[in-house]
């Protein structure tokens, strides 16, 4: 069998500063590594006249002083010691003023006194290496930091607890059973070896495809939760598009006039509909005019919809259907995205006639921007559409990201082959399990490639 991918830290010692830019109460400079300690003791002067690399304390008031001993800052010194840290390193933190002066003059005394300037991520990096998480739950610290909603975080929080990791563990540990299972059969034929090769493994391992299937599922809902979605508001002038916006939003962002063509530039506002992070764009009404602005303004609109994850379109519920907004509707349903027709001022006509005009759409919508009838409605649909009609809780075990969907869609593939080819060889059939359980190791991180890696961790800011 395979033996494990092993992976070795740098012995160096990095620092950097771990709180964002800016002035705040406290900024901290970590350092991790095995000269962390040193390099501390050397900076710091304890109020208390302890000796920090002696001390059992792992709190310590002082002074961070210059090599002139020129004192740069009063600091509160943190201790986590080996293998008790985030890094399973020595780690240290100087707790000093949140200002760029203060901190920036700590980093590069201790980056003088033999630490290394840490790359971006390079402290969940060595966190990874030295075996206290696996590259889920590294890469969901960084979907931590940059959840923008309650459901985000709560998707991040469940790959962090390590949810997906033990689902691709319970997948794995099987097939490696069964690879071990498959290649006794082929070390040793002459063995009076039990029949190894059963129906009972070819249902193991249609059960596990299964499972593999039903989470590759996920993968939309993972990657809207940490990413969003971006939906793009258009239609004529004038049919109440900004006044949706604005009642989406709650608050009174757009202009709202009955002089039509108001809205000349893309509006942009982030909101939450249903735990999903949305993107909501107002664009100017899509019409040919002679004013140059306008026309600035139509072509952006139509910039804004090719980038679109989902469009709403909007005509009145007066006239729902009328030539222009037949020709509109081709060139969004042309876009290949989910459409939704939305039939807003319903207040002026609750039930507007659309015979069969509206079933071309993802879902048609009734509502009333300026009563907000039908909004609730409206935000259900959509959020089922971009979760590609799968109900999904935040908190489940989702697929986050492309690469991971990848990997998985890779290791279904060799296990669908292998089962599609159950009776042949088990020389062959031990080919594809190889393969399955490389690409499921790929996810965790056991056997991902170190440019991969690298390209995983340069995401991450620096000092992180």
């Amino acid at each position: 069998m395979t033996p494990p991918v092993t992976r070795t830290t740098p012995e160096d010692t990095i620092a950097a500063v771990s709180t964002p830019p800016g002035e705040g109460a406290i900024g901290i400079v970590r350092l991790s590594g095995p000269d962390a300690l040193r390099i501390a003791a050397v900076v710091f002067h304890s109020s208390s006249g302890l000796d920090i690399r002696t001390a059992r304390s792992r709190i310590y008031h002082g002074e961070i002083r210059a090599d002139d001993g020129e004192p740069l800052d009063e600091v509160l010194l943190h201790i986590m010691r080996a293998p008790h840290s985030y890094t399973r390193e020595d780690v240290v933190e100087v707790n000093a003023h949140g200002g760029a002066g203060p901190l920036q003059a700590i980093l590069e005394l201790v980056l003088r006194k033999g630490a290394r300037l840490a790359e971006p991520g390079e402290f969940t990096k060595r966190a990874f290496l030295n075996g206290r998480i696996d590259l889920v739950q590294a890469e969901a610290v960084i979907d931590r930091i940059r959840a923008r909603t309650r459901a985000g975080l709560r998707a991040a929080n469940a790959a962090a607890s390590g949810a997906l990791s033990q689902a691709i563990a319970s997948m794995r540990e099987p097939l490696l059973q069964a690879l071990a299972r498959i290649e006794a059969s082929v070390d040793f034929p002459e063995e009076d070896l039990p029949e190894l090769v059963t129906p009972e493994l070819q249902t193991t391992l249609t059960t596990i495809a299964a499972r593999m299937e039903t989470l590759l599922q996920t993968s939309d809902a993972g990657r809207l939760y940490r990413e969003g979605a971006a939906v793009t508001i258009a239609g004529r002038p004038n049919v109440g598009k900004s006044s949706l916006f604005n009642a989406l939003l709650r608050d009174a962002r757009a202009i709202v006039t009955a002089r039509p063509g108001t809205t000349r530039d893309l509006l942009e506002e982030i909101i939450t509909i249903q735990g999903i992070p949305v993107r909501l764009s107002d664009t100017a009404g899509l019409r040919h005019s002679d004013d140059e602005v306008e026309r600035i303004g139509v072509d952006i609109a139509r910039s804004a919809l090719g980038a679109a994850d989902a469009v709403l379109f909007v005509v009145e519920a007066t006239d729902p259907a009328t030539p222009e907004d037949e020709t509109l509707a081709a060139d969004l349903l042309a876009l290949e995205v989910p459409v939704f027709l939305v039939i807003n001022k319903t207040d002026l006509n609750p039930a507007p006639a659309l015979g069969g005009w509206g079933d071309r759409f993802s879902a048609t919508c009734l509502v009333s921007a300026q009563s907000g009838d039908g909004l609730h409605e409206l935000e259900a649909a959509l959020a089922k559409q971009l979760l590609g009609g799968v109900s999904m809780n935040p908190s489940d075990v989702l697929l986050n990201r492309v690469h991971q969907r990848d990997s998985l869609r890779r290791a279904h593939q060799a296990l669908t082959h292998l089962l599609a080819d159950f009776g042949a060889s088990p020389e062959f059939l031990s080919i594809d399990l190889r393969d399955a359980l490389a690409a499921l190791g790929e996810i965790t991180g056991e056997s991902t490639a170190e440019d991969v890696l690298d390209r995983i961790f340069a995401s991450f800011c620096i000092g992180k």
